[in-house]
């Protein structure tokens, strides 16, 4: 039970956390929540030109892939912390 609550309570952080990143050198920058949530997108102006369509989209896209990365690089590094010391088969991913 205290092995569940743990869990539970990292969980809930993991939700709570935010990850920020930004492709182009700055031209476009977003922020995700814990659970891969968009919540912030930031578009330089100077992007916003007709025929320009395709990088934007890149750019987006390499962005939100990036933060994502960082995101699971985080909850990676919470859930070895609390697990640490389980058996628990190498590869095995937890219910999140």
């Amino acid at each position: 039970k205290e092995m569940q609550a743990k869990m539970q309570a990292m969980q809930e952080e993991i939700a709570q956390m935010e990850v920020s990143a930004t492709s182009g050198g700055g031209l476009v920058s977003l922020t995700l929540l814990g659970k891969g949530t968009l919540t912030s997108l930031k578009i330089d102006p100077s992007l916003l030109k007709e025929g320009e369509g395709e990088i934007l989209e890149d750019l987006i896209i390499a962005a939100h892939n990036d933060a994502k990365a960082k995101l699971e690089a985080m909850m990676a590094e919470k859930t070895q912390a609390l697990t640490a010391g389980l058996p628990i088969p190498p590869g095995m991913k937890l219910p999140f």
